[in-house]
């Protein structure tokens, strides 16, 4: 006897189909509303918002830098070299700062780009933000701008001055965020961990960092990279004059003994030599916490990487500020990490004037 079938009517089909998508629904029902949510969150973000959230990334990110090295557990290693041939130092400090600040920012705005120095495969981290608007913002930023998610750009550095870090050179560490829009810098925000100090700035509505009184460019200091120094000497006297003053600050690296050459008692240019870019910066201005070496001009001849100088750029923009390749050039903080053009930062200064001065024939060697 042959066995028997089983018939399913369509309408039994329809009714099985129907409570199936129900389950789903049910299951899944938080995760599509999140996404939802999110999509429409794409459309625009409050660059008020984005400042507080990227001074708390900075300052979370530096406690994990200070509590690292307080705790001497740095396990550092290498990443390579640089073009230079100086070593490239990697630290837990860099990797911890890195989830905390990183993971923070795309916990809360997760449709947003962000590029990191630091990579690793760690879990996200649980970081949320605090939605917490620091008074000091709210006095200086009283009216709020919005901007379309995807003209949004956010470089961070987890941790400037590795190598001095390693040294336990605190006053020169800095964490640093920086949001651009278009590829312009628009917000900067440079921490401290070690002083607690946080420079920030949105441009064209606020900072808490001013220049300072008075600048010289006749002449000038010039503030350059230790690691990163390449042929900055030779450019710098070329381009201010032969009679070069070198003055031992700072990071490790320096000797005492260095000589000094004096004309007529007259200092001509001064050239230190530091390697980090968020103090550096901060070398130009006349920020509070601490005594910094004052430049007149910030200088590099060399590759460098755009998170290592977009929250420097924002900042000394908001201030009247620039920063531009040694040609003279804005710098586009969209797209790839790499800016090969050098660069020139001043301010309160003729900046065209000192492009002018820059040595033409060594522009496309660097």
């Amino acid at each position: 006897m042959a066995p028997m079938g089983i018939r399913l009517s369509p309408l039994g089909v329809a009714v099985f189909c129907l409570l199936g998508v129900g389950v789903i629904y049910h299951l899944y029902a938080g995760v599509i509303s999140s996404r939802i949510s999110s999509f429409r969150q794409r459309r625009t973000v409050s660059l008020r918002d984005v400042l507080a959230l990227s001074i708390e990334a900075a300052v979370k990110g530096g406690r994990e830098v200070k509590r690292i090295r307080e705790e001497n557990h740095l396990e550092e290693k290498s990443k390579g070299e640089t073009k230079e041939g100086a070593s490239e130092k990697l630290t837990l400090g860099d990797l911890s700062s890195h989830r905390r600040m990183f993971f923070l920012i795309k916990n809360t705005y997760p449709f947003l780009q962000v590029n990191s120095e630091e990579h690793d495969d760690a879990e996200g981290d649980p970081g949320v933000w605090s939605h917490d608007i620091p008074n000091e913002v709210k006095q200086k930023i009283p009216e709020d701008r919005e901007v379309a998610a995807d003209r949004i750009t956010v470089w961070i550095d987890p941790l400037d001055a590795t190598q001095e870090y390693t040294e336990n050179l605190r006053k020169y560490v800095t964490t640093m965020v920086c949001v651009a829009v278009d590829g312009e810098p628009v917000i900067g925000v440079i921490h401290k961990p070690f002083t607690g100090y946080t420079a920030w700035a949105l441009v064209g509505s606020g900072s808490n960092v001013m220049p300072r009184a008075e600048y010289s460019t006749n002449p000038p200091k010039v503030i350059v990279s230790r690691s990163h120094a390449g042929k900055v000497k030779d450019f710098i006297e070329e381009a201010f004059g032969n009679n070069t003053v070198i003055i031992p600050a700072g990071g490790a690296g320096m000797s005492a003994s260095q000589p000094t050459f004096l004309v007529n008692n007259q200092v001509y240019v001064t050239h230190l030599t530091i390697n980090l870019a968020g103090y550096k910066v901060l070398a130009l201005l006349d920020p509070p916490d601490e005594e910094y070496e004052e430049a007149d001009i910030y200088v590099h001849v060399t590759f460098i990487k755009k998170w290592d100088i977009c929250a420097g750029n924002a900042i000394l923009k908001a201030s009247g500020g620039h920063m531009t390749t040694l040609k003279g050039q804005e710098i586009d903080y969209s797209g790839h990490e790499k800016n090969e053009g050098g660069l020139l930062a001043s301010v309160k200064v003729d900046h065209k004037a000192l492009v002018d001065r820059l040595p033409k024939r060594d522009l496309d060697k660097h």
